[in-house]
């Protein structure tokens, strides 16, 4: 009971981020290291999913055409057809998030998505996309004036709400990502024989629910920045 009060008093430390090792001047967290291998893993689920495409998918290559047909839906729902062309934005982000999410699954491995500076990142790395598109689908002084739609008294609110979105993306997915993973950790703790199963499937569901959100709302600024309010 005293060694299990011990690991209890250590999953907040166990979550936050440390120091790794140093590059010069520049400190390299364990968020960030932990990121690397998430990529590193996603590069090679990538080439493996792709080195052998054929005209008639099978077997993993037909997984890629239903997650290509699920991106597709979401885009039509919010801007129809001719959204599709940001498929590569929609999809990078929701699989991106996805595997950082899941990355619980990897022993001694704290989600990236757990540290409120990686979920920041991917806030304001969302929104500076959605404000490219729109400027190259509006054009500079086309996009500026949408700001003003639909009537000039709403400029302040919608300046504002811009501002805001970030912040919003990134809370949101930090708040759920660490909450959950501390339950998970302190579940397991306490019922190491019993825990394991339901508490897996439920992080496997919830990894996907909020990359699947963070990937919807994108899409939401998105349609507003491209197709107007």
């Amino acid at each position: 009971m005293e060694a299990k009060m011990q690991q209890l008093a250590e999953v907040v430390d166990h979550l936050v981020r440390h120091e790794a090792f140093r590059i010069g001047p520049v400190v390299i967290t364990t968020t960030v290291v932990n990121t690397w291998i998430v990529m590193a893993v996603l590069f090679a689920v990538v080439f493996l999913l792709t080195r052998k495409l054929d005209e008639k998918p099978k077997g993993a290559q037909a997984l890629l055409e239903v997650a290509i047909e699920f991106f597709y839906s979401l885009i039509d729902t919010g801007m129809g057809k001719s959204g599709r062309k940001y498929l590569p934005i929609v999809g990078t982000l929701f699989i991106f998030i996805a595997f950082l999410n899941l990355s619980w699954f990897i022993p001694n491995m704290v989600p990236p998505t757990t540290d409120l500076m990686t979920t920041a990142a991917l806030g304001i790395t969302a929104l500076a996309l959605v404000h490219a598109m729109g400027i190259r689908e509006k054009g500079l002084g086309g996009y500026i004036r949408h700001f003003a739609e639909p009537t000039p008294i709403l400029l302040p609110m919608n300046l504002i709400e811009e501002v805001v979105r970030p912040f919003s993306l990134a809370i949101r997915l930090f708040g759920n990502m660490f909450g959950e993973k501390m339950v998970v950790t302190i579940l397991f703790i306490l019922a190491p024989l019993f825990a394991p199963t339901p508490v897996m499937a439920l992080g496997i569901l919830m990894g996907l629910i909020q990359a699947f959100i963070f990937t919807l709302l994108t899409v939401t600024y998105l349609a507003t920045a491209t197709h107007g309010h």
